[in-house]
């Protein structure tokens, strides 16, 4: 029994955790950092991301990040699809507010060509990235407090979510990836007493808002997990090329809406929401009041819009409608090389940015002329946010880095475009 007691007692010492008298307390604490990996497949990880953090018991001393599981070679499959053919590869980048995507990648290509779009189909444009806008937010922020403990605050917003979805499937028949763009307009027009049914929407989600605001803003709870965690000063936001309601949250006033605008985005009024402390409870504050100021923009649209085409005449980019297909040879030709060979781009760049929901979203597009880009590149806002996850997370707790990592929206599909 001895000997027995005494083998034990010899294997212990060699067995992290147990310790003989003689060791040196200070070996304790040295030994007690823990490597591990959070992600790629965890819970609390939005999409196929990797943090390796060493942890000091629930503490991230030090962290990297890796993306890349996900890879699509978006860019590439954009000089090998003809121009109207890469509309739906759009919809797969941010896939919460596709519509974006769509009519970003659109305005660029209109550049390159020269085109002039229906004022119609611009305001429906301007209606649909706004819808977008929404969707994507009450997304970041109703997921952000699931991650934290506050599941019944995304029921709220999940029912107008929803909502808004079923008028965008009104549109074009598609609720999540749209493709609704055309190059040169639309590829439909809004239903009859589709605009009525918007307004309505508005009113209701305005409401609803407002509730999730008196439910979380002031919840003492909330407050203990957001404020001061995850902070980023305005001068590591302009290192980072952070852009968006990120940066906004820091102090950085800039929005391409009101600074350097598109479509008639001159013609409508709102504010711009913008904070000083860049935590992640004023990056919440920002996407809140941001959702009411997009409908704000909604409603104004909607007055503003008056019949008309929503496609462009220009034989180079208008797809021939149907009863011209079926009934002329002229027309068959037409939509038979539209579809097989695409159509012809003018030789030359273009660069078109956008205040997306996450920050600045740009198509680069160069062209050679033909029906295919010479070189594509796109601008996602996710690559910058994700890139400055371990400043934020550093010295903080693993509980710190989901709501921090929540807080930024990162979309995997952007990411690794």
């Amino acid at each position: 029994m001895a000997q027995m007691n005494d083998k034990i007692s010899e294997l212990q010492t060699g067995i992290p955790g147990h310790y003989a008298l003689e060791h040196d307390p200070d070996d304790l604490w040295g030994e007690s950092r823990v490597i591990v990996n959070i992600g790629p497949t965890h819970p609390a990880m939005h999409g196929a991301l990797r943090m390796v953090a060493k942890l000091n018991g629930e503490t991230i001393e030090k962290s990297y990040c890796e993306f890349g599981y996900t890879h699509r070679a978006k860019e590439k499959l954009g000089e090998n699809r003809t121009y109207h053919q890469f509309i739906v590869y759009t919809d797969r980048l941010n896939y919460c507010s596709a519509l974006t995507n769509n009519v970003t990648y659109a305005m660029s290509i209109e550049r390159l060509m020269g085109l002039e779009v229906p004022e119609r189909a611009i305001w429906l444009r301007m209606i649909s990235v706004e819808l977008a806008r929404v969707i994507d937010h009450l997304i970041c922020i109703g997921i952000s407090a699931v991650d934290l403990g506050a599941f019944s605050f995304f029921l709220y917003g999940f029912q107008q979510r929803e909502e808004a979805y079923s008028l965008i499937e009104a549109l074009c028949g598609a609720r999540l990836t749209t493709s609704y763009t055309r190059i040169g307009g639309l590829a439909n027009d809004a239903p009859d007493g589709w605009e009525r049914q918007v307004k309505e929407w508005v009113k209701k989600t305005r409401k609803v808002i407002d509730e999730m605001d008196e439910l979380l803003t002031g919840n003492r709870i909330w407050h203990q997990r957001t404020v001061g965690v995850g902070a980023i000063s305005k001068e590591d936001c302009l290192r980072y090329s952070f852009t968006g309601p990120n940066a906004r949250a820091s102090g950085l006033d800039v929005d391409l809406r009101r600074d350097s605008p598109t479509m008639f985005y001159r013609d409508v009024e709102f504010d711009v929401p913008v904070a000083q402390n860049g935590d992640v409870f004023d990056r919440y504050l920002i996407r809140l009041e941001e959702i009411r100021q997009s409908l704000n923009i909604i409603t104004q649209c909607c007055e503003k819009l008056k019949k008309g085409p929503i496609w462009v005449e220009d034989k180079r980019v208008r797809i021939p409608d149907k009863d011209v297909v079926h009934n002329t040879m002229e027309g068959l030709i037409h939509h038979f090389k539209f579809f097989m060979t695409g159509f012809d781009v003018p030789a030359g760049e273009a660069y078109t940015p956008f205040e997306a929901s996450n920050g600045e979203l740009g198509f680069y597009v160069v062209s050679k002329g033909g029906p295919y880009a010479h070189r594509m590149r796109i601008r996602g806002p996710s690559v910058f946010h994700y890139q400055a996850l371990s400043k934020m997370a550093d010295g903080g707790k693993i509980g710190d880095m989901v709501a921090i990592l929540g807080s930024i929206n990162v979309i995997a599909g952007e990411l690794d475009r």
